[in-house]
């Protein structure tokens, strides 16, 4: 009777949500943390650091990004100018502006594919200081449902844990990933994306560099054909041959400097010339695939041969809405999902479009055809345009012009049904 009892009280609990793939992707790794694939500090390094395109696409596009202002609403679409959640954005901590903590963001996802930051709360109630999280040092633990279970980071030979609920993934560490098709903990870096250009790119710059330390001479072979005497040289010889060549013929500041040959030394070219090698079309070939892979218009790198847009105008607009506003939004919906709720209900954060300079021209195309329509009401244009209602929107506005004077118009004003 009372095993009855305790399986009918089981069968009457409500059934627990989750994911039936979820304990699949986690079974052999439960409790362990998770290991990047690759090293941060190889892509930073190589790709960041040392190459101008890379470098110059991640800070356009964290720099545009984090420009953008960010707007709050409450439950009922009223903006909100004054809020402790608008606080923590714009002085996220005493080190940090909400301008270079946003751009700290958006370079980090560039880089590393992969965003951490924590929030602190101290009572468990809303976050006091936000941080953001080197990547390299951050481990992912899974959990038995799918989720992380919770997140390492090892800094100094010490490690802080954070735990994450094992049912919905709630943490105070936001982790936003770059899509990766091939991995269920860690995202995609849009710069080990373009790493085949980047190291093309690089080879040809220390290409270019090592033609200038040889004095921008192509390689080639002494002959010795001595007309009579031994065929080789002794080892003597060789070696103080070597020894004038680095001396006296090598570098940038010996370019252009006559060789003097004798006792049967003959040189002679054994490579291209450089315009033969057209080292510098390949050069800018891979510097427009770097540029394809952030989602940058190459013309504003300063590619030359690059016009893939009429003018720089509209190179700058495809710039916004095709990268900057994607990841921008990107960022705002997870900031909407993690730390929105820990301020209250209904509080709903967004962008300030009406801030970026570049979308200027086709706003004021959009108000243009908005006031063109008549059937639509004031609010159903506000609406549109992206601005909340006034208490007497609801109503239609239309011009009609008179027969007798068709060069004038009137306004006529008609309450909605």
């Amino acid at each position: 009777m009372a095993l009855r009892n305790w399986l009918g009280g089981l069968a009457k609990q409500p059934a627990v949500k989750s994911s039936a793939a979820g304990p699949l992707i986690a079974w052999s790794q439960i409790g362990r943390a998770k290991w990047t694939p690759r090293r941060y500090d190889a892509l930073a390094e190589e790709g960041f650091r040392k190459n101008v395109v890379a470098y110059r696409c991640i800070s356009m596009v964290a720099g545009a990004a984090a420009q953008i202002p960010w707007l709050l609403y409450d439950g009922e679409g009223r903006e909100l100018t004054s809020h402790p959640l608008l606080q923590i954005l714009e002085q996220p901590n005493p080190l940090m502006d909400g301008v270079s903590f946003r751009e700290n963001l958006f370079a980090a996802y560039q880089i590393a594919g992969n965003v951490y930051i924590e929030a602190v709360r101290p009572d468990s109630g809303a976050p006091r200081e936000l941080y953001p999280l080197r990547s390299d040092r951050m481990r992912v633990v899974p959990g038995p449902t799918g989720f992380p279970q919770g997140y390492e980071y090892q800094a100094g030979g010490q490690t802080m844990r954070w735990n994450a609920d094992p049912l919905t993934g709630a943490s105070n560490i936001l982790h936003v990933r770059h899509y990766h098709p091939l991995d269920d903990w860690y995202g995609l870096a849009p710069l080990e994306a373009a790493l085949l250009a980047i190291d093309q790119h690089n080879a040809a710059g220390g290409w270019n560099q090592a033609l200038l330390n040889n004095g921008a001479r192509p390689s080639g072979a002494l002959v010795f054909a001595p007309k009579e005497g031994p065929a080789h040289l002794s080892e003597e010889q060789v070696r103080r041959l070597k020894d004038q060549l680095d001396e006296y013929y090598q570098g940038a500041r010996n370019a252009g400097k006559p060789m003097l040959l004798e006792g049967g030394l003959d040189w002679r070219p054994m490579s291209l010339s450089p315009q033969d090698m057209d080292w510098l079309k390949g050069r800018d070939a891979a510097a427009r695939d770097i540029a394809l892979a952030f989602g940058v218009p190459s013309q504003l790198v300063g590619l030359p041969d690059a016009q893939t847009y009429a003018n720089i105008k509209e190179a700058r607009l495809a710039f916004y809405e095709e990268t900057v506003l994607p990841l921008a939004m990107r960022f705002v919906a997870s900031f909407n999902h993690w730390i929105a709720p820990m301020f209250g209900d209904g509080l709903v954060l967004d962008l300030d479009l009406d801030e970026v300079s570049a979308l200027a021209q086709r706003r004021e195309a959009v108000w243009e055809k908005l006031q063109r329509v008549d059937f639509l009401t004031i609010n159903e244009k506000r609406d549109a345009a992206g601005y909340g209602p006034l208490a007497d929107g609801d109503r239609l506005v239309f011009s009609a012009a008179p027969l007798s004077a068709p060069s004038s118009s009137s306004i006529t004003e008609r309450g909605s049904p």
